[in-house]
């Protein structure tokens, strides 16, 4: 049975981490987005089964195929990040949720609403970063 919090819940730094009441506001965060990106992906398969007609205009037919292409990689992108929002839910049943990956220690309330997925704390964040753009560079 999952908690029901009020509407007007929000974690924060005053209360222990990660306690029931926090695992569940993001819990019911993800199961949302998550319900949201697949909403999105039913509506862009009935668009796209629906947008079959041939062009004739060579300028139209381009347009379509590019806006077809673009609509394809975001629903991509949205892919990954289900698998992120599974992963993110599956970090809440095993109760890693919510600490760094890098380091052990909390993430933080304010990051983890921002980007519930976040894996790693800002500061190992940043690093990680700071490493990405050094090895670009060379």
């Amino acid at each position: 049975m999952s908690l029901v919090l009020p509407q007007a819940y929000r974690p924060s730094d005053d209360e222990p981490f990660m306690n029931e009441r926090q695992r569940e506001y993001f819990r019911s965060k993800l199961q949302k987005w998550k319900q949201e990106i697949m909403d999105e992906a039913r509506s862009t398969i009935a668009n796209l089964q629906l947008d079959t007609v041939s062009l004739p205009d060579l300028a139209d037919r381009a347009t379509s195929e590019t806006d077809r292409a673009i609509e394809l990689r975001t629903r991509d992108r949205q892919r990954k990040l289900v698998a992120k929002i599974d992963a993110a839910l599956r970090r809440i049943e095993d109760g890693s949720y919510g600490y760094c990956e890098e380091t052990g220690e909390p993430i933080g309330v304010s990051r983890l609403d921002a980007r519930p997925i976040a894996t790693l704390s800002l500061e190992a964040q940043e690093r990680h970063e700071r490493r990405e753009r050094i090895h670009r560079d060379d």
